[in-house]
């Protein structure tokens, strides 16, 4: 098992990348995330991989984080989604958006990747939705936010989930409701209702 590689990209093209370590060049298969992160040829990275091994051959699958990695061995643990659609995925949505809206039971997001139809959407959150914490999802978003901190001590740790339900109540869908939410600065005796106003003035 190959764990990470460190090395130098030498090219890059639609959903490949061979990156250079020792000598050796290891064509890696990467989500179109790692495009929009603006990897460039010539640049030094460490890559997270994961190998796999079937009758066709044996592929590598590059990644630029941990998170990414451990994601995507989530999705192709679920039942009837190989390597390639795995990818798919996390080229169609970043790991967070992928993690909300599998907690906001989003299935129109997550059917929006090629190959994906509703019913194996449905699948997946269903299997992946006990794997994930919505507390977590927005504490990870918020770490380092003392203020956020300050709200979940002083016993009200339901505010900004309060605030999703509204937004998904007045139209929004559930991912869009999660990262307007998400991006509010929750200060200590802020309550649903202020974290909601503050949450809509992200919507527009």
């Amino acid at each position: 098992m190959i764990a990470f590689i460190k090395g130098t990209v030498d090219s890059l093209s639609e959903g490949k990348m061979i990156l250079e370590s020792h000598g050796i060049g290891y064509e890696l298969n990467i989500p179109a995330s790692m495009f929009d992160a603006g990897i460039r040829e010539g640049e030094e990275l460490k890559i997270y991989t994961h190998m796999s091994v079937r009758e066709d051959g044996i592929s590598l699958f590059g990644f630029l984080s941990r998170e990414d990695l451990g994601i995507y061995r989530m999705l192709i643990g679920v039942s009837g989604i190989g390597p390639k659609a795995a990818l798919a995925v996390l080229s169609t949505l970043t790991a967070d958006n992928l993690r909300f809206a599998v907690l906001s039971e989003d299935v129109q997001a997550i059917a929006k990747t090629p190959g994906i139809g509703k019913k194996t959407a449905q699948k997946l959150i269903l299997e992946l939705k006990d794997k994930f914490d919505l507390q977590e999802a927005f504490e990870q978003k918020l770490a380092g936010n003392q203020a956020a901190a300050a709200v979940r001590q002083a016993g009200e740790p339901d505010a900004f989930q309060d605030a999703v339900q509204a937004l998904t109540a007045l139209g929004y869908s559930g991912t869009e409701a999660l990262q307007a939410v998400k991006k509010v600065e929750i200060t200590e005796g802020m309550d649903s209702e202020a974290v909601l106003k503050a949450a809509l003035k992200h919507m527009f």
